[in-house]
C-alpha cells in the first residue's frame, strides 16, 4: 500500500512518489531514472535524451577535456561542480584527479604520471599557469570557442539535472494547471451570486415592512 506522505495530487490524478529520497539518488545517478522508478516514463524519457544529448554534445564540442575535477593552484575547475550534477557521467573525472594529486608534488605533475583510460577525463598536466603555455592552453589552441561551448554545455546539463532531481523529490508542481479551479472558482461564485441576491431582497422586504409598521404606528 502506497505510503499517503508520498502520493500527491495533481490535476485529480494520483501520482505516488514512492521513496523520495532513493528517486532523487536514482535521478542524479542517471538523468531521468528516478521518474522510471516512480513509473513516470514520459517525464523520464523526456529528460534522459535531452540532458545526456546536452551533455555529450558539450563533451565533444570541447574534445573530451571540458570536464575533469581539479582544485590546484591556477587550476581550480569550479566548472566540474555544476557539471557533476549529471551524475554517474561525471564520475570518472573524480577517480581521475584523485590519481593525479597522488602523483603530483608542490604543483608539478611527476615523469612517470600515466593518466587512466587514455587520458579519458583527466586533469591537464601541472602546473598549469596564466600566461604560460601549458595543456590548458593547447587545448584552447586546438578547440578554439569549442572548448568554451563545451564547458557550457556540459555545466548546463549539470544544472538541469538538479531540477530533475528536484521534480523527482517532490513531484510536479502542485497548484493545478488545467483551469480546473478556476472553473470552480467560477461557479461558487456563480452560486454565491445569487444567494447573496436572494439575501439582500430579503433584507430591503424585511425594511420596508418595518417602515411601514412604523408609520402606522405614529398615524
Amino acid at each position: 500500500m502506497a505510503d499517503s506522505e508520498n502520493v500527491i495530487q495533481v490535476d485529480s490524478q494520483r501520482i505516488d512518489l514512492k521513496n523520495r529520497s532513493l528517486a532523487a539518488l536514482l535521478a542524479w545517478l542517471l538523468p531521468g531514472a528516478g521518474h522510471f522508478y516512480q513509473g513516470r516514463h514520459t517525464k523520464g524519457s523526456l529528460y534522459l535524451v535531452c540532458i545526456l544529448t546536452t551533455w555529450m554534445l558539450g563533451f565533444a564540442l570541447g574534445g573530451g577535456h571540458v570536464v575533469y575535477a581539479s582544485w590546484q593552484p591556477g587550476d581550480r575547475r569550479w566548472h566540474y561542480i555544476l557539471q557533476a550534477g549529471v551524475g554517474a557521467a561525471a564520475l570518472p573525472a573524480l577517480i581521475q584527479g584523485n590519481h593525479m594529486r597522488k602523483n603530483t608534488n608542490k604543483g608539478i605533475t611527476s615523469k612517470n604520471y600515466e593518466p587512466r583510460w587514455g587520458g579519458f577525463m583527466a586533469p591537464p598536466h601541472r602546473p598549469v599557469i596564466e600566461d604560460n603555455t601549458d595543456e590548458v592552453s593547447a587545448w584552447y589552441a586546438t578547440y578554439g570557442a569549442g572548448y568554451e561551448m563545451g564547458t557550457w554545455y556540459t555545466m548546463i546539463a549539470g544544472l538541469l539535472n538538479i531540477l530533475v532531481i528536484y521534480d523527482a523529490y517532490a513531484g510536479p508542481l502542485a497548484v493545478p494547471i488545467s483551469g480546473r479551479k478556476k472553473k470552480d472558482d467560477d461557479s461558487d461564485d456563480d452560486t454565491d451570486a445569487p444567494e447573496a441576491a436572494a439575501t439582500g431582497d430579503s433584507a430591503t422586504a424585511g425594511s420596508v415592512t418595518t417602515g411601514e409598521t412604523y408609520q402606522e404606528a405614529n398615524q
